[in-house]
């Protein structure tokens, strides 16, 4: 059977993961990179202005359908990623992706039974699973 992509991501951050090796440095960075990712979309709205973020209360209200309230909340976000900033994030991400990996690495943990059953928990609960 051919290895899924996220297996065989995998198996590249074992064989590449060097510098930081210790559990404690890979936390760590995941942490960072979570801020960078953060940052880099920031920097989006309040340097490049590609982004606009303008939030207020989000209206739920108990006579709204749980059907409906998707289309009435907002994400506060307005215009998109230019190129740059798209590939800085993108970057950062990948960067976060990396560590998350090692992470699973360090536990024993299979991505892809991380994925396959967040997707199964998702697909089970469908709209009852609200984030």
């Amino acid at each position: 059977m051919q290895a899924s992509i996220l297996q065989s991501f995998q198996q590249q951050v074992s064989e590449l993961l060097l510098r930081h090796r210790s559990f404690l440095d890979v936390s760590s960075k995941f942490q960072e990179t979570n801020g960078r990712i953060n940052r880099a979309v920031t920097k989006s709205v309040t340097e490049c202005g590609c982004m606009e973020i303008s939030a207020n209360c989000q209206p739920f209200t108990g006579d709204t359908p749980l059907a409906e309230m998707k289309d009435q909340v907002s994400t506060h976000l307005s215009g998109s990623l230019c190129d740059h900033c798209l590939e800085v994030v993108i970057e950062e991400m990948g960067k976060n992706l990396f560590y998350l990996t090692a992470l699973c690495n360090h536990l024993d943990i299979s991505l892809d039974e991380v994925v396959e059953k967040e997707s199964n928990k998702l697909s089970t609960l469908g709209v009852f699973n609200l984030r």
